[in-house]
């Protein structure tokens, strides 16, 4: 298939992205809640002519039967669920969320809406594709324990025989027209924890007669800042975060406990585990030596996203033939956020990647999670062209 046909049906179709992106962001929804969200991407491949299948609750499959018989098996993947966030920007007057509490502050409106464009692109080119193509439109990227890892355990993606699967995420530091990926690690696994630290209440001005939990909670985490300098190899990428501290009521009170909840990023199991145990020692030492107790929570996240070399080199040739090699940056480093595409990687080969979605002009360099997130819709052009191209690149024939 040229790379000019597939350039031009995406320019063709952007318009309709930009709609279909702009009514996703007035209207998101939470993870595992994506029930309109579903409706209106089931409506829209439909509308294409598009079987759907709907392996969960929310969120749904397309299939593309190809001109061309063949067990060939390629799934595309995009998240279609949003943040529990209050958006801020008025750059975005015109298509801010109408959901209060709730938006599209990650960028899956707009993987929604690219992998819209994607099977708009597809179902032209139909006579074209050898085999079949999934268009996973995944719920609950954003939640535990992930959409797509209840996806993988349903057995759906196993018994269509998945040779490959592909997916991406905007990236606010990138410039439209340009991609970002690398072999192997990409994206660290996240995982969760909270700690519950328990003394003994008291008045202020009457400390020995109360245990603080504050004091407590104080120590612990100037200690587990330092498992990563000092516990974890210093060639071996890993964080640990306290995200939120809370306890007390009142200036003059010593509460009866701290809670703390944080994050773990890391690329090996061994090592979120080694880091976990630590954690729970520091906690231990820290209340028992003050006469304190604990809980101690610590919930396993997403897996590592670790690329297939061979499906990368899809990905970089695929880019370079569309884009020009020079917009394709090859990441020396992956990064410490986190992604559920690492379940669909324990079970099948893939690979992730980053469009460039930010500028200046469009409001749209702020990062991940911010309340005033957006993207340049002009990356659609790029993301749904580059989708669409990785359908028809040959695969490894040993598989």
């Amino acid at each position: 298939m040229e790379v000019k046909n597939i350039r031009e049906k995406a320019e063709k179709y952007h318009p309709e992205m930009v709609e279909m992106r702009r009514h996703l962001h007035r209207n998101p929804e939470l993870s595992f809640k994506e029930y309109e969200t579903t409706d209106f991407i089931i409506n829209k491949l439909k509308e294409l002519g598009i079987p759907v299948d709907r392996p969960q609750e929310t969120g749904c499959i397309g299939i593309i039967e190809g001109g061309k018989p063949s067990d060939k098996m390629v799934a595309l993947r995009a998240d279609i669920d949003a943040l529990p966030i209050a958006e801020e920007g008025d750059h975005k007057q015109e298509f801010m969320s109408e959901n209060q509490g709730v938006a599209h502050c990650c960028g899956h409106d707009s993987h929604t809406a690219n992998l819209l464009g994607t099977a708009s692109i597809l179902s032209d080119l139909k006579e074209h594709i050898e085999g079949t193509v999934l268009l996973i439109f995944q719920p609950a990227e954003e939640k535990l324990p992930g959409g797509g890892r209840l996806l993988s355990e349903t057995g759906y993606l196993q018994d269509k025989g998945v040779d490959v699967i592909y997916g991406l995420h905007s990236e606010p530091n990138l410039e439209p027209g340009r991609i970002a990926t690398r072999k192997g690690p990409l994206m660290a696994r996240p995982d969760e924890f909270k700690i519950e630290i328990i003394g003994k209440g008291g008045h202020a001005a009457s400390p020995h007669e109360a245990v603080d939990p504050i004091v407590m909670a104080s120590q612990v985490v100037n200690q587990l800042q330092t498992i990563v300098s000092r516990s974890v190899n210093p060639t071996d990428p890993a964080v640990v975060t306290v995200g939120k501290i809370s306890g007390g009521s009142a200036h003059n009170i010593i509460p009866e406990k701290v809670e703390m909840i944080g994050t773990v990023r890391t690329f090996a199991e061994e090592t979120a585990n080694m880091i976990k145990d630590r954690i729970e020692k520091i906690v231990k030492g820290a209340t028992e030596s003050s006469g304190g107790s604990y809980t101690f929570d610590f919930n396993y996240g997403y897996p590592a996203v670790n690329n297939t070399d061979w499906a990368t080199d899809i990905v970089i040739n695929s880019a370079s033939d569309l884009l020009g090699a020079d917009n394709v940056n090859l990441l020396d480093d992956p990064i410490m956020a986190g992604e559920d595409f690492g379940f669909y990687q324990q079970e099948f080969p893939g690979a992730f990647f980053f469009l460039g979605s930010g500028r200046q002009e469009s409001g749209s360099t702020y990062s991940w999670h911010h309340p005033q997130y957006n993207v340049d819709e002009e990356c659609f052009k790029t993301g749904a062209a580059l989708m669409a191209s990785l359908v028809f690149k040959e695969l490894p024939k040993e598989l």
